[in-house]
């Protein structure tokens, strides 16, 4: 009995680091073709849009899905497998130092929830504004803000400040869970 146990519980473990290998190797290759894009284009055009790369380039095929959408997914995938694979290390860390993750992790959640929600309002009053016009641009909003020479596409924004509040909400829940040992 115990060995079947053992058994599955190595082969979830495989799957989990195969998954996170998987996502790490995509993050990694999303990345590293948006900033030799980015790069080639701030060459040209001496101006950088951050994200626009990602939203405007589709994969596999146009019409399919968007580089940052691939990207916000692999993110949380791989940030829930790691948790998967170590988030029992949490438990031996000291109480005092678990506090301060738990909430340096609790204000980055917070920070990226309001980003989200900040980006997703000016996206969609940008989005509107456009369409009282009779202009339909969903992907080439930018917003020049926090610094009007780099501005942001929103569509990028958005989609990688809800990742950002997905994983540290997570983390926070994560940290914060008794143990069930305890109870």
């Amino acid at each position: 009995m115990r060995s079947a146990l053992e058994r599955d519980e190595r082969t979830a473990r495989r799957i989990f680091l195969g998954v996170f290998y998987f996502c790490a190797t995509v993050m990694a290759a999303i990345t590293f073709y948006a900033l030799a894009v980015s790069f080639d284009e701030y060459q040209r055009t001496g101006r950088v849009v951050i994200g626009e790369v990602l939203v405007n380039t589709e994969w596999p095929l146009p019409g399919v899905a968007k580089l940052v959408t691939y990207l916000m997914i692999v993110s949380v995938v791989a940030w829930y497998c790691v948790v998967r694979l170590g988030g029992d290390k949490v438990k031996s860390i000291p109480k005092w130092a678990k506090a301060v993750l738990q909430l340096i992790v609790l204000c980055i959640a917070i920070v990226s929830l309001y980003e989200f929600v900040y980006n997703f309002i000016v996206w969609n009053s940008l989005i509107t504004a456009d369409a009282i016009q009779g202009v339909f641009r969903f992907d080439d909003i930018i917003v020049e803000y926090p610094k009007p020479e780099t501005p942001w596409n929103l569509v990028f924004a958005t989609k990688m400040s809800l990742a950002a509040f997905l994983i540290s909400a997570h983390g926070f829940y994560t940290m914060s869970k008794p143990d069930k040992d305890l109870q």
